[in-house]
C-alpha cells in the first residue's frame, strides 16, 4: 500500500452518526502525529482532529469538540474518527493525512449531512 485510503462516509440526517476509517500506508511512521481533515463546499481543507499516534492523544477543534472522537487501533495501522450528532456543517470530504510533511492525499471520503 503506497496511499492513504478513507471510508465510511455517507449520507445522513442531521443528529446521525458515522465512523470513518483511514488505512495508514507504510511509507507513513506508526509515530506521525496524524490530522483528520474536512473540505467543505466551497472552502478551504482544514483540520478538525488530531491524533498523536505514540499514545493516542487527540485534539478537536471547537466545531467539532465533543461530538467527534478520533482513534487508532492497537497497531496503529488504521485510523478511526467517531462522528456524533452530526450537522449539515459538517458536510464535507474527509481525508486522513500525515499533520507535518503530508504524504499524497488519498480519496478521500463523502460524508453528506442533512436536516
Amino acid at each position: 500500500q503506497v496511499q492513504l485510503v478513507e471510508s465510511g462516509g455517507g449520507s445522513v440526517q442531521a443528529g446521525g452518526s458515522l465512523t470513518l476509517s483511514c488505512v495508514v500506508p507504510r511509507n507513513v511512521d506508526a509515530d506521525d502525529v496524524m490530522g483528520w481533515y474536512r473540505q467543505a463546499p466551497g472552502k478551504q481543507r482544514e483540520v478538525v482532529a488530531t491524533l498523536r499516534r505514540p499514545d493516542g492523544f487527540a485534539t478537536y477543534i471547537n466545531a467539532v469538540k465533543g461530538r467527534f472522537t478520533a482513534s487508532q487501533d492497537t497497531a496503529r495501522t488504521t485510523m478511526f474518527l467517531r462522528m456524533n450528532d452530526l450537522k449539515p456543517e459538517d458536510t464535507g470530504i474527509y481525508h486522513c493525512n500525515r499533520l507535518d510533511r503530508q504524504v499524497s492525499w488519498g480519496q478521500g471520503t463523502q460524508v453528506t449531512v442533512s436536516s
